[in-house]
């Protein structure tokens, strides 16, 4: 049921690319089904869920090695689930008017919900990083939707570079925390919470995957450059979704890390500077889209620090809820009016309260509860939030209330251009479907803000999941601690929103590092490209044989074993031979004359075949001895077009002393991995074993012969293919040159 939820998704995505233009209106019914069938599923085990009961699914996927994808719905999951499919919905809803071919961006939409419902029913640490990665490639072609579009597709590398990233080193964690829990399984490790050193190190290398998807400080930037992505995918991906997978994640693992210092250290420094650096950022913006973005960097902060501790876990769920209710009704008001003005510059906006009233309404309401006013679901999960945060850390509280001040300032920035004298007149008004899925997801703020209970009941469950405690969320605390704190936060903000705060001017500094950061790697790679691949054989060649005496050659001097009753030669005549081969070798060295170069090879070669038949192998050494006859032939009939001795270079691109340091390196190198293999063997040769079965099963003495007429037959028809493709190949090479020679 679960697994095809998510499937779902992903079909509607392909068949609104294959058939979306001819289904026309059926196209948005396709669009609309899996997000409306995935909220009716999970409303309909939603009451199991709350009672302590998750749902698990499991599929098979490698089977002989014990490899599945599982997936569990616990309240976690619930929460987050319900979020990606119903605001998912009203995106969707409002991207049908929004747009004016909506049909692409549907399907890319369709296929990000997809990846992003199966990160969230997870319950394989593997198939996690599977969605977890599958978000971030679709995210890539969100922000890049105008391909024409410079700044979109630099956006697009930005979030993708960084966020893969932050997921490739979780995965390393991932390996590490699984291997120490015995089990890849999250409900497992949960359920026994594996410790110690190795733990820790796994968790902080999760943090890289936790921080760089929730844009914290210092991998922030990429989600206000993300900004560039169509409205309809801002507000489903950096409103209400992708960005909050890391704080899931954090969530999620939980009952691993809560009491961990460096994972609480970590999310509680990250989250506070985030809320600092997100608020005060957008603060000093004029863009409407952008001070959103940095607003939602902002509140990924404060998410951060409420899922590092235990106490506020609950909190830190309801407070997720409403950020993606009202901060995606934002973008989408922000969506109409840059539709009707041509414009999102608050500088150029004001008096829209007349002009677009049903805008104007929803923007209230919504930016409401991102100000936490009273009786709004946002206002209900600030206090909570406070209420745990003043028993547990007042110091963090402060900074918490501190960043509500900014949040305030900017909303009320953001509400300022309904307000004031009228500067652009709209050319139009936003169609009725835009106006209507914003104002579902603002008054459900509302609503649940007054009637906070089943946003209670599904925070308490997913506190529950996570092994933290339940919090209540009463629409009005009474007066409380954290009451006065939140009404002196309002206030204070209001005041700021009123201070000659100029805006930014230049590159932001997290942008600018990361522009450097691509700049530095890349300039070093041209320096790199233009010293090792400067197109000389010789410097190709040294490279790679000095890498091999560097590295597997630092590994056989200091773990290498000699043979034992090692014997230099088993007769006079194989002592002779390779005496011979050598010196052919070393003579081989001094000649400047081409074809005595290539005799002396040859006796190199018909050397080694001596040695072959010596040993007691004729069959290998005819096998030599045809090799090096062919090559013989081969390289006499090239030196018919090739100057008689060889040339010395006047500058050689390596010089003499590092070549024969090199090749006498590579010579003791081969040398002492022969003769250490030979002396490390802990098993019986597999040529004791041909032996015995060349008479019993071969029925041949030749043990060569059997060997590659029966126990290897298929591996030595594809040879003979090969070797006849090469022959037909010269055959043909041969008779166009004679041919072209004819004429």
């Amino acid at each position: 049921m679960i697994p095809s939820l998510a499937l779902s998704f992903f079909a509607a995505a392909a068949l609104l690319a294959g058939f979306g233009r001819r289904l026309r209106r059926t196209a948005v019914w396709l669009a609309l089904a899996p997000s409306v069938a995935a909220a009716a599923t999970l409303l309909a085990h939603a009451p199991r869920v709350l009672d302590g009961e998750p749902v698990r699914e499991s599929i098979s996927w490698v089977p002989s090695l014990g490899v599945s994808l599982e997936f569990s719905l616990d309240g976690a999951a619930l929460a987050m689930g319900l979020v990606v499919s119903l605001v998912g919905a009203a995106i969707l809803a409002y991207t049908v008017w929004y747009q004016r071919d909506p049909i692409p961006l549907l399907g890319r939409l369709n296929l990000f919900a997809g990846a992003m419902f199966g990160l969230t029913v997870s319950d394989n640490l593997f198939g996690l990083f599977v969605f977890w990665e599958l978000t971030t490639i679709v995210s890539y072609s969100l922000i890049a939707y105008d391909d024409r579009s410079p700044d979109a597709r630099k956006a697009g590398v930005h979030a993708l570079f960084v966020t893969a990233l932050g997921g490739l080193v979780m995965l390393v964690g991932f390996v590490v925390l699984g291997t120490e829990a015995g089990t890849y399984r999250i409900s497992e490790i949960a359920a026994a919470p594996p410790s110690g050193p190795a733990v820790t190190a796994a968790l902080a290398l999760v943090l890289a995957g936790v921080l760089t998807k929730s844009a914290q400080v210092p991998f922030h930037g990429w989600l206000p450059a993300a900004m560039a992505a169509p409205t309809p995918a801002s507000a489903f991906l950096h409103a209400a979704t992708m960005v909050k997978a890391g704080v899931f994640l954090a969530i999620r693992l939980a009952p691993v890390a809560m009491g961990n210092d460096v994972w609480q250290g970590v999310l509680l420094t990250a989250g506070i500077a985030t809320m600092a650096v997100g608020g005060w950022a957008a603060l000093r913006e004029r863009d409407l889209k952008r001070i959103l973005a940095y607003g939602t960097v902002a509140q990924l902060g404060l998410l951060t620090v409420l899922a590092a501790s235990e106490a506020t876990v609950a909190a830190s769920v309801a407070l997720l809820l409403a950020h993606a209710g009202f901060k995606a009704a934002l973008f989408m008001v922000v969506g109409s009016i840059d539709k009707a003005t041509g414009t999102r510059d608050i500088r150029e906006l004001g008096g829209l309260r007349r002009t677009l009233p049903g805008t104007w309404v929803v923007a209230v309401a919504a930016a409401a509860s991102m100000a936490g006013i009273p009786l709004t679901l946002g206002f209900v999960a600030k206090e909570a939030a406070l209420d745990a945060l003043l028993a547990a850390s007042p110091a963090i509280a402060a900074a918490v209330a501190a960043g509500a001040v900014l949040t305030v300032a900017y909303t009320t920035r953001i509400l300022g251009v309904f307000w004031g004298p009228e500067r652009t007149a709209p050319s139009s008004s936003p169609a009725p479907g835009m106006t209507a899925a914003a104002a579902l997801l603002a008054a459900a703020g509302v609503a649940f803000g007054i009637a906070p209970g089943p946003v209670e009941a599904l925070s308490g469950s997913a506190a529950r999941a996570a092994g933290a405690a339940a919090v209540a969320l009463p629409a009005w605390p009474g007066p409380k601690p954290a009451l006065w704190l939140s009404l002196g936060s309002l206030a204070a903000g209001w005041l700021a929103a009123l201070l000659p705060i100029g805006p930014r001017r230049g590159t932001a500094a997290a942008s600018a590092a990361f522009d450097a950061t691509v700049d530095g790697v890349l300039g070093f790679a041209r320096r790199a490209t233009a010293v090792l691949q400067n197109g000389s054989l010789p410097v190709y060649l040294a490279v790679i044989l000095a890498t091999v005496v560097a590295v597997p050659g630092a590994a056989l001097v200091t773990a290498a074993a000699s043979p034992a009753g090692l014997v230099p030669a088993e007769s006079w005549l194989q002592a002779a031979v390779g005496a011979a081969a050598a010196a052919a070798a070393v003579g081989l060295l001094a000649l400047r004359n081409r074809l005595g170069a290539i005799l002396l090879l040859g006796v190199v070669g018909y050397g080694m075949a001596g040695l072959f038949a010596l040993q007691g192998a004729p069959d290998l050494a005819l096998t030599q001895v045809l090799v090096e006859t062919v090559t013989l032939v081969v390289f006499a009939l090239v030196l018919g077009r090739l100057p008689e001795r060889f040339d010395r270079p006047a500058r050689p691109a390596v010089g003499a002393p590092i070549r024969v340091a090199l090749a006498l390196a590579v010579g003791v190198f081969v040398t002492g991995a022969m003769l250490s293999a030979a002396a490390g063997r802990a098993d019986a040769p597999v040529s004791e074993a041909y032996l015995e079965r060349s008479l019993d099963e071969g029925y041949g003495r030749n043990v060569v012969n059997v060997i590659l007429t029966d126990f290897r037959a298929l591996d030595t028809f594809g040879e003979i293919a090969v070797v006849a493709t090469a022959a037909i190949g010269v055959a043909g090479l041969a008779a166009g040159i004679r041919g072209r020679s004819e004429r």
